[in-house]
């Protein structure tokens, strides 16, 4: 019998959802991640993954980075399970939770790049990685003399590409076992680099004579970058909401970013936004904005000057105040095709359509391309290879080393 065993709890078919559990034979645990699956319904709280026991303690829960598909069910753990993650992780996963959900009152443990730490037996090294969430991780686990990493989601054509290139490069030693995900197996997404759709946006600032009216994720910080690196280079103004404002500003200690303040960047503080974080008692977060602000109305003047952040919410307040898009006018969905057909792309697209504003699809996955998985893999030269987070698996597994399929609850001894 093996002194480490593994069980996918949620996400070995599907994209998103992630929970593994990873146990020692004297009964030590540790959980991977507890997400939100993706197909569940707005406003409906989905159950845990039934395999999973909640009556016995864990060692820790570790949070590879700040999407919802991999931290949306926190809240229904036991209070006493100790919660890992990222610095900036952590803020943004409970700055996101105030604003959009629910207050996560849980504490967080963070941890450093590279900077091994333990919980109970575990042995854990958190593993900087280029993703389309800000502080994303790998994280390699080591536990009676087993070597587990678990990829979490990643790419290599982002703006921090070059970690995974160096991981690559050197890999850990005796992987036993690699959980690695393949959201993008089967499909076609873009997998652009973030500096190529950077100089697609230059070119569409420059040709565009109206605004440009762009709808991305407002904790793609990635994404925030390119195009304010295009208005910068193109002497256009970057306007962004409120909440992508905020993020921005709280991320400012982590990195060279755009922040509240600086030059080409306004903020735009529309009434319903406003109302909603008065409602969260984050006054204090309007007032600092203020002197960084632009009214809506100013948007409908000069119109060649601005580059200006598209949400189904904000579309009211723009409309109210005469700003009214036309053919002079470019709109950009900058987010995975698929979001267009959910309730708010729809409402996006259907205000520009009416009155017939031209678009543009301008944008690069946040996962790594199928190559890339499959030359990851190879790099990695794990015993075993455990696929999550992906639907094409059942399709795509010859190419790959050494797989061992699971399903859902399903253990595999390490």
């Amino acid at each position: 019998m093996s002194d480490v065993s593994l069980t996918i709890h949620r996400a070995a078919s599907e994209i998103g959802g992630n929970c593994v559990e990873i146990a020692t034979f004297e009964g030590s645990r540790l959980i991977l991640d507890v997400g939100r699956p993706l197909d569940a319904p707005e406003g409906i709280e989905p159950p845990l993954p039934s395999s999973l026991d909640l009556s016995r303690p864990v060692d820790g829960v570790l949070l590879s980075h700040p999407h919802q598909d991999h931290y949306g069910l926190l809240q229904r753990l036991p209070d006493s399970w100790p919660v890992f993650s990222g610095d900036a992780a952590a803020k943004l996963i409970k700055l996101t939770s105030e604003i959009v959900h629910e207050p996560i009152d849980r504490t967080f443990t963070t941890w450093n790049s590279g900077c091994a730490f333990s919980a109970g037996p575990f042995r854990i090294t958190p593993l900087l990685t280029d993703h389309s969430a800000f502080d994303a991780y790998m994280l390699l686990v080591e536990v009676a003399g087993k070597k587990l990493l678990y990829s979490g989601d990643f790419r290599m054509h982002g703006r921090k590409g070059v970690l995974v290139e160096r991981l690559m490069r050197s890999p850990p030693e005796d992987i036993d076992v690699l959980i690695m995900e393949g959201t993008n197996l089967g499909s076609d997404k873009p997998c652009v680099s973030e500096s190529g759709l950077e100089e697609d946006f230059v070119a569409l600032f420059r040709e565009t004579k109206g605004r440009v009216f762009i709808a991305w994720s407002a904790q793609n910080v990635d994404r925030a970058v390119t195009i304010y690196r295009a208005c910068k280079k193109t002497g256009r103004t970057l306007v962004v909401d409120l909440y992508t404002a905020e993020v921005l500003e709280m991320l400012g200690e982590y990195g060279r970013l755009p922040r509240p303040g600086g030059q080409n960047l306004k903020v735009v503080i529309t009434s319903r936004l406003s109302a909603h974080y008065r409602r969260k008692g984050r006054e204090d977060v309007i007032e600092r904005m203020v002197a960084h602000g632009i009214s809506a109305k100013k948007l409908a003047e000069t119109p060649g000057r601005w580059v200006v952040m598209t949400r189904g919410a904000l579309l009211g307040d723009y409309e109210r105040k005469g700003v009214i898009p036309d053919e002079g006018d470019v709109w950009v969905w900058s987010m995975w095709r698929g979001y267009l057909e959910k309730a708010q792309g729809a409402q996006v697209r259907a205000w520009f359509d009416k009155v017939g504003t031209p678009s543009a699809h301008l944008h690069t996955s946040g996962h790594a391309s199928p190559a890339d998985l499959l030359e990851f893999a190879q790099r990695m030269n794990p015993k075993a290879l455990i696929p999550v987070h992906g639907t094409a698996w059942a399709t795509e597994m010859e190419k790959f080393p050494h797989i061992a399929r699971l399903a859902d609850g399903q253990s595999f001894a390490v």
